[in-house]
């Protein structure tokens, strides 16, 4: 298996790396093949233990401190970046007609995680994690920077108004996609995408950020 070796692990365990890749929506159409859910759970707790010990041994920071730095390179935004940088969409299996979100690339991730864990043991996990996660931290990436604040504080600067808007909804219940605009000043400053409204908002904060000029 191709998705294997990007790993970087050797295994006679393929199924369990398939599962973890098996969204429910596939396994309901298919109920030979288990879907990740429970692999979820399972690299959920790993990962923020691989990320608490880390913080903890390597950064020697104040409990607050660590708190959020953890908070941001577990967050869903860190998890997408991370499914993306081992090419996760092109290894999912997902329902027809599904399209792999952010918010299910991401729970994959804590999925292989677990499975790795499972299968390799914690040390492996916990390599893997970090070869992943480290570079993001050493650069200072923040993955749950608040645009919609930062938009607000700006707007306040010259008088102005920010409102967002939901303009559409696509797909079932299980794989929403959200589009919203941001209007400052009853203008379209911004526009964003993403499985949720809040993700949405802030997509389209950003986007109007990067106008700050006309603003």
């Amino acid at each position: 298996m191709e998705f294997i070796s990007k790993l970087g692990i050797s295994t006679s365990n393929v199924k369990l790396y398939e599962k973890a890749l098996t969204h429910t929506s596939y396994s309901n159409e298919h109920p030979e093949y288990e879907h990740y859910e429970r692999l979820e759970f399972l690299g959920d707790a790993v990962l923020e233990l691989i990320m608490s010990d880390y913080l903890y041994n390597e950064e020697h920071l104040e409990e607050g401190m660590m708190t959020k730095m953890r908070a941001s390179y577990v967050c869903e935004n860190a998890l997408y970046r991370y499914a993306l940088d081992l090419d996760f969409p092109k290894y999912v299996r997902v329902g027809e007609g599904i399209k792999p979100n952010a918010t299910i690339l991401a729970d994959m991730f804590e999925a292989i995680v677990g499975a790795i864990y499972l299968d390799q043991g914690f040390d492996k996990a916990n390599s893997f994690v970090l070869d992943i996660v480290v570079p993001y931290i050493k650069k200072g990436t923040d993955f749950l920077k608040d645009y919609k604040s930062e938009l607000q504080e700006l707007v306040q600067t010259v008088k102005k108004s920010v409102v967002y808007e939901i303009v559409s909804e696509r797909g079932p219940s299980h794989n929403r996609t959200f589009e919203c605009v941001a209007l400052v000043d009853g203008i379209i400053m911004g526009r964003g995408v993403s499985s949720s409204k809040k993700g949405a908002e802030q997509e389209a904060a950003k986007e109007a950020l990067s106008k700050q000029a006309k603003i």
